[in-house]
C-alpha cells in the first residue's frame, strides 16, 4: 500500500460538525509500519524533511501572506522545525499551534481573517492494518480565502502526498 486518498476519519476529533462544514477537505492514508511511532513522531517524519523547493515555496507565500496582514510562520519556523520531547495542546508543533493531542490524534491549525485550517494526524487501525491518516480542513471567511484556497489546492495536494510518500519510503512511517 502507498499513499492513497480516503476521506476524513469520522472518529476524527476534528468533528463531525466542522468536517461538513468545511470548504476543502483532503486526506491521505499511508501504510504505518513503525505501529509504535507516536503521533508526535508521525508528525515530524512527514513535515520535517520538506525538500529545498517546498520550503522555498512556503517562504515566498508567507511573505505575500504577511503584506496582505495575515499571521503566517516565520522563516525559521520553516526552514528549522523545532522538536520538543513534550508538547501540550496551545504549544506550536512545527509552524501551527496545536489544538488537540491524544495518543492517536494530533490536530494543528491557525485561525486567520481569510479562513481557518486543521490539519490531523491520526492514527488508524482497522482492517488494513495500522496506517496514518493526514487530514486538511479549511473554513473560508470571505472572497481573499476563497481566491487564497483555489490558487493553494493544487500545491497542498501534490506537495502532501509527496511530504508522506518520502517519509514511507525512508522508513519513517
Amino acid at each position: 500500500m502507498s499513499v492513497v486518498e480516503c476521506d476524513v476519519p469520522s472518529e476524527s476529533a476534528l468533528g463531525k460538525t466542522l468536517i461538513e462544514r468545511a470548504d476543502f477537505s483532503d486526506a491521505y492514508r499511508a501504510p504505518l509500519r513503525r505501529p509504535e511511532a507516536g503521533v508526535v513522531e508521525i508528525f515530524f517524519a512527514i513535515f520535517a524533511h520538506r525538500p529545498v523547493w517546498m520550503n522555498l515555496l512556503l517562504i515566498a507565500r508567507n511573505k505575500v501572506a504577511g503584506f496582505a496582514g495575515l499571521e503566517t510562520p516565520t522563516t525559521s519556523e520553516i526552514l528549522k522545525i523545532e522538536k520538543r520531547d513534550r508538547y501540550i495542546v496551545g504549544q506550536k508543533i512545527g509552524p501551527w499551534p496545536i489544538v488537540f493531542l491524544g495518543p492517536d490524534e494530533l490536530v494543528a491549525g491557525r485561525d486567520n481573517k481569510h479562513m481557518d485550517f486543521r490539519l490531523s494526524i491520526m492514527k488508524v487501525r482497522d482492517g488494513n492494518g495500522p496506517s496514518v491518516v493526514v487530514s486538511t480542513l479549511c473554513m473560508v471567511h470571505n472572497r481573499f480565502g476563497r481566491y487564497y484556497l483555489s490558487s493553494i489546492t493544487p500545491f497542498h495536494k501534490f506537495g502532501l502526498r509527496k511530504l508522506m510518500a518520502s517519509a514511507l519510503a525512508a522508513g519513517r512511517l
